[in-house]
């Protein structure tokens, strides 16, 4: 008897199967329900606040450090105008000098070792900044402004291979929305600290002093409570030359192309930002007509906004990595950049206002709503293309792909510095920057998602099981996470291969019909995602022939790939009798094979309820509710077709 695939989906999670856990497995049954859970764990605790005090003393230091030159001391050689320059300089100068170097320590040392050694380092600075605080040594100043840019880039490969050996992949994506926030408020917090402290007479100089001391001895001893992160490459022998290292870095991020081509996704979203910063203060006074209090606000505005969208991904996301998260975010940075050019080009001109007066206008509202919102898209951007890398770089060599990122970010910020200063001496107004910034951001995104199409189909992806439907998922924890496996799958729609990609948390190449590659919009959405076309052995043998030369390359490799073993779109919602192709395949490749069942897409448009498909675009309205369940993976030495059907039967009844 046919099993009904007209079964509806309830939202309850199933128990794990009882297989042999791995370490995935075994941390997705003591899942958290939400990233803030983290912080009441030892294998993340004590590592974050660890990095938000160390963020946060950077920017203290920076800060109060930039007020005494521009505002308590004159030197001559430090004009105020430069003074923030060369401290911005100075302290990105390590990340292109040292960062090759400081990957490789973090890929042969414990990790955690490395970080209690950087806070050594950190307490050593602040110590002679104190003293130079207090002497008034801004030659010394500026040597630790140098220390401690050397500092953080020792800091940022470990921050971030850190997190991939304590997070599965489920929690990835919180865990580094938690550190992106984190950072940013640690970021403001510490900027809004050192103006504060300096303001305070006589003794404010001395109290920042005491103050970045102190920080960075409680950094110490938290740092003191970080797990054991064991060496990925402890056989690894340290090429201290920075720029042949430099080169070995950028080769190995190279291999991959989907990782490579995100990290300069990633750098450029540092272009996109260092833009903004850089010219906060100048926006403030001379486009906005406000005070100091004002660009503060800007910052804060900006800050916000990119920790909100940073803790966002993961309700978005579903707890996995969701890169298709990144062309939306994409989308936001060049609509609300292009928003705040239009808002600010028509001010009309005014004394210089206080915060007050300036909040007291309703124009400035929209001004503040624009660099909230391109912050917080900034966010959804960023934090999926970190969670990519390091879910997809090679763990033995993880810190140096950072440190590779590292180095591309210093980069792309000098560049954004240069650029921006070419732009302003060809008297191109601030307003005009924000507005060529945000038109370069949507030529520059369009091109990287061209060159790596994964981000645009995981887009479209996203957008159906959002926007089109109410997509849940059961037993998703029984998708492998790595390693090759065959997904079977009922056929109920046109968009199925959609619905699983939405699922999975890797990539899956679908073998399919190739009459569906005719279809408009669907077939390019199929090809980009390089799909598998086949054709039964009678109507063309090649074809037939090539797929399955295909299918067994991909499982060659480590892939997933997906089955429809009906072998056709269910035309009376029934489930058909699956075909032997499956077994085809395994007996060159005997991989896992993972039973799916998709749930109530019988009657939505994409199905064929009426004879044909796509006939009747709101038969059941928006948001209609359709399900998706994952069975325990079946070795290759079990599966038969009808042992596979019946699988895919009992998980259809299950709904």
């Amino acid at each position: 008897m046919a099993h009904a695939q007209r079964t509806g989906s309830r939202t309850h999670h199933r128990a794990v199967d009882s297989r042999e856990p791995t370490r995935e497995t075994r941390l997705s049954h003591h899942d958290e329900p939400n990233q803030f859970a983290l912080l009441k764990q030892r294998r993340f605790a004590p590592f974050f606040w660890t990095q938000f005090l160390g963020a946060g003393n950077d920017n203290l230091f920076k800060y109060a450090f930039t007020l005494l030159v521009t505002f308590k001391l004159q030197i001559e050689w430090l004009p105020p105008k430069l003074a923030g320059l060369a401290i911005g300089a100075l302290f990105i100068l390590p990340f292109l000098l040292f960062s090759a170097t400081s990957g490789q320590l973090a890929d042969k040392f414990d990790k955690a070792r490395l970080i209690r050694f950087v806070k050594w380092l950190e307490i050593a600075i602040m110590a002679l900044a104190a003293w130079a605080f207090v002497h008034n040594q801004v030659g010394v100043l500026l040597a630790c402004v140098f220390l401690m840019g050397l500092h953080s880039t020792l800091f940022g490969p470990v921050k971030f291979a850190y997190l991939p050996q304590h997070l599965n992949e489920r929690e990835l994506t919180g865990g580094n929305g938690m550190v992106e926030m984190g950072t940013f408020v640690a970021i403001l917090l510490g900027n809004v600290a050192g103006g504060l402290l300096m303001d305070i007479a006589p003794h404010g100089v001395e109290i920042v002093a005491w103050s970045c001391l102190g920080l960075a001895l409680v950094g110490r001893l938290l740092s003191q409570a970080v797990p054991p992160s064991p060496s990925s490459d402890p056989g690894l022998r340290i090429n201290w030359n920075p720029v042949t290292e430099t080169l070995r870095n950028l080769k190995l991020a190279h291999q991959n192309v989907v990782v490579f081509r995100s990290l300069l996704g990633i750098s450029w979203m540092w272009f996109f930002g260092a833009v903004f910063l850089s010219q906060f203060p100048s926006f403030a006074k001379e486009v906005l007509h406000g005070n100091e209090q004002v660009a503060t606000v800007l910052l804060v505005a900006f800050s916000i906004g990119i920790a909100i969208g940073s803790l966002l991904c993961e309700v978005l996301s579903r707890r996995h990595v969701e890169i298709g998260l990144v062309p939306l975010g994409a989308i936001g940075m060049s609509v609300f950049s292009i928003d705040l050019y239009l808002a600010s080009r028509g001010l009309p001109p005014a004394s210089m206002l206080t915060l007050a007066e300036f909040m007291r206008q309703p124009a400035h509202w929209r001004v503040i709503a624009d660099l909230a919102l391109l912050s917080l898209f900034a966010g959804l951007y960023s934090v999926p293309m970190y969670a990519l890398i390091q879910l997809r770089s090679q763990p033995s060599h993880r810190a140096r792909i950072i440190a590779a990122n590292n180095i591309l970010n210093a980069l792309f910020m000098i560049a954004s510095a240069i650029g921006v200063g070419l732009l302003l001496k060809a008297e191109v107004t601030i307003p005009q920057v924000f507005l060529i910034v945000g038109l370069l951001n949507a030529v520059v995104a369009a091109y990287i998602f061209l060159l790596v199409p994964e981000y645009l189909i995981r887009f479209v992806a996203f957008v159906a099981t959002r926007l089109v439907y109410r997509f849940k998922v059961r037993g998703d924890e029984n998708i492998p996470a790595e390693g090759p496996a065959i997904l079977v799958c009922n056929h109920v729609s046109f968009v199925d291969a959609v619905l699983l990609m939405a699922a999975s948390p890797r990539p899956i190449r679908f073998i399919m019909d190739h009459r569906i590659f005719r279809i408009p919009v669907l077939g390019w959405l199929f090809k980009l995602a390089k799909a598998i076309p086949i054709a039964s052995q009678r109507e063309d043998a090649a074809t037939y022939e090539r797929a399955f030369a295909q299918a067994r390359q991909v499982l060659a490799e480590g892939d997933l790939l997906c089955i429809f073993p009906e072998g056709a779109i269910t035309r009376d919602g029934e489930l058909g009798e699956f075909k032997g192709g499956v077994m085809k395949v395994l007996e060159t490749h005997p991989v896992p094979v993972v039973p799916l069942a998709l749930q109530n897409l019988w009657g939505s448009f994409f199905s064929r309820v009426d004879g044909a498909a796509m006939t009747k675009p709101f038969r059941r309205g928006w948001f209609s509710r359709v399900g998706l369940v994952a069975g325990a993976p079946v070795p290759a030495s079990s599966v038969t077709p009808s042992m596979l059907r019946e699988r895919v039967g009992s998980l259809l009844a299950s709904g």
